[in-house]
């Protein structure tokens, strides 16, 4: 069964070049359907090395990008956390709050971190600082609560680099973590690690989680997406996982650049029956893939019903 995603013509998208400043890359953006245009908050690689957050728009989400004038998340000194800057944002729509929330990594000479913020117009965030110690990143949260409490997915780096699941009261104060997707380990596509990617997305058999899995290969890893679906109501439950990836590295600008052999995926969302799936390639651009829905939960339950 071949790979249900196919790429945009026009990929790259989003390279540094296209930018109104000059920075070293632009990769791993979150996204979010704002109806009459999309949003991204790209992850900007400065000439310093270290990254900040910035809003891209376009109406169609393909072409004639727009960009803010400043970043919305940038390393400041009142935040020590955040010192090496902020990374690889995943934003969730909590309706409860009628907010966006955004889950990053903030990185310091301490190691990189899960924090939050919320913002409702992408002009203004307000900071929640750390929720989750070094080392930990990968973070996503879920658009709702399970029997008033918020979930998020995120990835400690210890422990084999799984993904697990935490529950909270107030998005401040975390606990009952559980398991929910290991590593594979050996030769897998996913053995050596793997982190949430798009903020979960709830269909009418779970939770559809795309995430990232890590192999490596002769000394270098290579990054791929894989699928997996959650329990609707006890979403630290996996029901299905495939074994083979839904989207791996074939094209230059995915095999080439600052991190080669990488496709990293933060957002995404679902329009008329079709997944969009904006990745980052090869640690250098922005991309996009799409897939019909229904394909890809096909994939699921094909693969997974495999011995």
């Amino acid at each position: 069964m071949e790979e249900p995603f196919v790429r945009c013509p026009n990929n790259p998208l989003i390279s540094a070049h296209d930018l109104p400043y000059q920075a070293n890359a632009v990769f791993n953006a979150g996204a979010a359907d704002m109806g009459d245009h999309v949003l991204l908050l790209i992850r900007v690689e400065s000439c310093s090395g270290r990254s900040h957050l910035i809003v891209a728009r376009s109406k169609d989400g393909i072409t004639d990008w727009e960009f803010e004038d400043r970043a919305l998340l940038h390393p400041y000194e009142n935040y020590p956390y955040e010192a090496y800057g902020v990374e690889d944002c995943r934003i969730t729509w909590m309706e409860d709050m009628d907010v966006w929330g955004l889950a990053y990594t903030a990185y310091s000479p301490h190691g990189p971190a899960v924090a939050l913020a919320t913002t409702k117009d992408f002009k203004k965030v307000k900071r929640m600082g750390l929720v989750f110690p070094p080392n930990d990143k990968n973070a996503a949260l879920f658009p709702r609560k399970f029997n008033g409490l918020y979930a998020m997915l995120h990835r400690p780096s210890t422990g084999g680099g799984s993904i697990w699941l935490s529950y909270s009261p107030d998005l401040t104060f975390w606990g009952k973590a559980e398991l929910v997707l290991p590593t594979r380990s050996g030769p897998w596509w996913d053995g050596m690690r793997v982190g949430a990617g798009l903020p979960p997305i709830e269909t009418k058999k779970g939770w559809l989680l795309i995430y990232h899995g890590v192999k490596e290969l002769a000394g270098s890893p290579i990054y791929r997406l894989g699928g997996a679906m959650l329990d609707l109501k006890q979403p630290h439950k996996l029901l299905a996982r495939t074994r083979r990836w839904l989207l791996s590295p074939q094209e230059p600008y995915e095999r080439f650049g600052d991190a080669g052999n990488v496709v990293f995926a933060c957002g995404g969302f679902v329009r008329d029956g079709e997944l969009w799936v904006y990745y980052g390639s090869a640690d250098s651009s922005v991309c996009l893939a799409k897939a019909d829905m229904n394909a890809v939960h096909e994939f699921l339950v094909e693969e997974a019903a495999e011995t």
